[in-house]
């Protein structure tokens, strides 16, 4: 099995089992899922700590799924590493070095520049581990419904409401799904079981995203979830899941992923129904 599917394979069944994970090996878990880019170098002391357990859970996590240890399991996340290793990447340790040995004397233009790096970083991750099948599934959800809902709050706002706009420009009925007046399930109420729900959130996870998914999931919806993680609450209801790395600076998450996601959903959706409105008039003129 090649490194790459190493990796893939143990996430997925990390995930998989996540539910039934204890409360210090879950922590773990999301960790391995979330740090993947640092786990080859990070030590286990270091693992530990940032998961707030001891040692000997970071091993006993490891073991679970069938590792001797924390190297063997740090082993397959290296090698992963090394043959996908990027200069972008490269170029991002650069600027943060750069940024943190000169903190003190720091220009708005470094300050672009460590946004503007973290951003291509997470582009190029995203396009690195980019899932075909389920952005095709989320393609196909949005085809086959009547009424498309999107929600998306703090943070994940912004992305919510640019796909409510984008979706408002082809023959769909779209509604966004914003909370005016505290009527968030009010505004959900009414979803069925030939609807859609598009549903953006990020750790720590809004509560009124998920209680809009699940309300939905209880009435039949399809739900396409765009996240960070497939540890999310919202990847339990989810029918199709985007997972969505986001590069940082200064401790603030970018947007750049999301956005470009959301667009390229919209495009390849609108792509789909014109498409397929030639074909009929293809037909229809062959016909007569």
């Amino acid at each position: 099995m090649p490194p790459a599917d190493a990796v893939d394979a143990l996430l997925a069944r990390v995930a998989a089992e996540y539910d039934a994970l204890p409360p210090k090996l879950a922590s773990v878990a999301r960790y391995v899922e979330r740090h993947r880019g640092s786990l080859m170098v990070d030590r286990v002391t270091e693992v530990a700590e940032r998961c707030g357990v001891q040692p000997s859970a970071v091993v006993r996590f490891a073991q679970r799924f069938g590792f001797s240890g924390f190297t063997e399991l740090q082993a397959v996340f290296r090698e992963q590493w090394t043959q996908r290793t990027t200069p972008q990447a490269s170029y991002q340790q650069r600027i943060r070095r750069l940024v943190a040995e000169k903190r003190g004397s720091l220009t708005p233009g470094a300050v672009a520049r460590e946004f503007v790096a973290a951003s291509v970083s997470g582009l190029n991750e995203l396009a690195r581990d980019f899932d075909d099948a389920a952005f095709e599934m989320a393609v196909s959800l949005l085809e086959r419904a009547q009424h498309i809902y999107v929600v998306g709050v703090r943070r994940s706002y912004p992305v919510a409401a640019y796909i409510t706009y984008a979706l408002q420009h082809i023959d769909k009925r779209v509604q966004l799904i914003d909370g005016t007046g505290g009527m968030v399930m009010e505004q959900v109420r009414s979803i069925g079981n030939q609807d859609a729900i598009v549903a953006i959130s990020f750790t720590p996870y809004g509560k009124e995203t998920l209680a809009c998914v699940r309300h939905a999931h209880r009435r039949g919806a399809k739900a396409i979830v765009l996240t960070d993680s497939r540890m999310s609450p919202l990847a339990r209801v989810a029918d199709t899941l985007l997972v969505v790395p986001e590069g940082s600076a200064f401790a603030f998450r970018s947007l750049t992923n999301t956005l470009c996601l959301g667009q390229a959903l919209f495009v390849a959706l609108a792509y789909r129904l014109e498409s397929r409105i030639e074909e009929t008039r293809d037909r229809g003129d062959y016909d007569d």
